[in-house]
């Protein structure tokens, strides 16, 4: 089983982040320029929570506050829903499904060490399958 340091080894470490009192405004163009949908919201070092796309069409846009003037503490999700370096990607699915997020924070010793996407753990499941499919292929074919 794979496990999310391997993983991230593979797809890298990089998380961007957005401070809670930022602006709204502030994160949104964040994530509009790295294209990503969502940032960790970070304090003294130490994730406190995640603000996505979900959270900026569920409790700005459609509550009528405005970005400019919204900061992103009023509206984040917290607390982190996260996992270890020792977590499977199976664990991370069953996570992520049943917790209903697409976004999950990777801390160790209370540090931000990485972030998964459902893209990225999905993506991680296909190459493994189609890896086992070439091995059976080869197997049966000898």
């Amino acid at each position: 089983m794979t496990t999310v340091k391997q993983l991230l080894a593979e797809k890298g470490n990089t998380v961007w982040t957005v401070g809670p009192d930022q602006t709204v405004l502030d994160a949104i163009r964040i994530l509009a320029d790295k294209d990503i949908g969502a940032l960790v919201v970070v304090e003294a070092d130490r994730p406190i929570g995640v603000f996505s796309e979900r959270d900026y069409v569920r409790k700005v846009f459609v509550k009528g506050k405005t970005s400019p003037t919204t900061l992103v503490r009023e509206v984040m999700s917290a607390p982190v829903i996260s996992v270890g370096l020792a977590a499977t990607v199976e664990q991370c699915m069953a996570t992520m499904s049943s917790r209903r997020i697409r976004h999950l924070p990777v801390v160790e010793n209370g540090r931000l060490v990485g972030m998964l996407s459902m893209t990225d753990l999905v993506d991680h499941i296909i190459r493994e399958q189609h890896q086992l499919i070439e091995q059976l292929e080869s197997y049966i074919h000898g």
